[in-house]
């Protein structure tokens, strides 16, 4: 009921912008190729899926994403549970991490194409860094509040300490967890899209540039749709994963 009511209002949302939109490029008189209609993107996208270039260019971004962004999260979520059951090291490395959050992961493009070279692995490295501090900061801000009681019961069961993180604390923080996975999806597939208009030869960045480079602005519009679908189906699996480790846990989703 849900889904089909969002399905619906979007489909309402869409289609007014679209009748918009092409009433003020007819009305208007604006050139096509400086204010595409919709007619015309949706050529656009037509041409893109026909002769194959948006499936290239989705499936290199897709595969740059997806390597980044769980390499993130599994590094950030191991190392916050750790952190964040060891307060006098969390108090030494907070600052640092308080330091390096805020700064964009493009501006250290420079030194990872020195480092790491051309190709796939800087985009995965801006990617990493963009996904991993959201995901290490909610996993460390909710260890942090779990209740000693849980544990102290926990403890005189005889639970050591790693079955402790894996069976008492990761069920515990896992609702916070998922609000740090859902905003690292949205930032690391931003970055991603803005590393590849920089410094990549292929994926959707990529296409957005070499398509501004020809002036055609059509293919341009059609590509930012493609990275807006893309980033809310990733979004989307993001909520299918997050519900079914609550069923795993017997835990109802909200």
């Amino acid at each position: 009921m849900k889904n089909s009511k969002f399905l619906i209002n979007a489909g309402i949302g869409f289609t007014i912008l679209i009748v918009i939109w092409q009433f003020i490029a007819e009305v208007g008189g604006y050139e096509s190729a400086l204010f595409p209609p919709p007619s015309k993107i949706w050529e656009g996208i037509l041409t893109l899926i026909s002769d194959g270039t948006l499936l290239t260019h989705l499936q290199v971004s897709l595969s740059r994403f997806i390597t980044g962004y769980l390499s993130a999260v599994i590094v950030a979520i191991a190392l916050g549970l750790i952190l964040g059951r060891i307060p006098l090291l969390w108090g030494v490395i907070d600052p640092i991490v308080q330091v390096l959050r805020p700064v964009s992961p493009i501006a250290w493009s420079p030194f990872i194409v020195l480092w790491f070279g051309i190709g796939d692995i800087p985009a995965i490295v801006i990617i990493f860094i963009a996904a991993f501090f959201p995901v290490l900061l909610s996993t460390v801000s909710a260890v942090r509040k779990v209740e000693n009681t849980y544990i102290k019961v926990a403890q005189n069961f005889g639970i050591k300490k790693l079955e402790l993180l894996r069976k008492i604390i990761l069920p515990a923080v896992f609702p916070y967890i998922a609000n740090g996975l859902h905003i690292a999806v949205g930032t690391a597939w931003i970055f991603l899209v803005s590393g590849e208009m920089v410094g990549s030869q292929s994926g959707l960045g990529y296409l957005i540039v070499d398509a501004r480079n020809s002036m055609r602005l059509d293919l341009v519009m059609a590509g930012i749709i493609f990275i807006g679908i893309a980033g809310l189906i990733l979004d989307k699996l993001v909520g299918l994963f997050e519900s079914w480790i609550n069923r795993i846990w017997g835990r109802q989703s909200a």
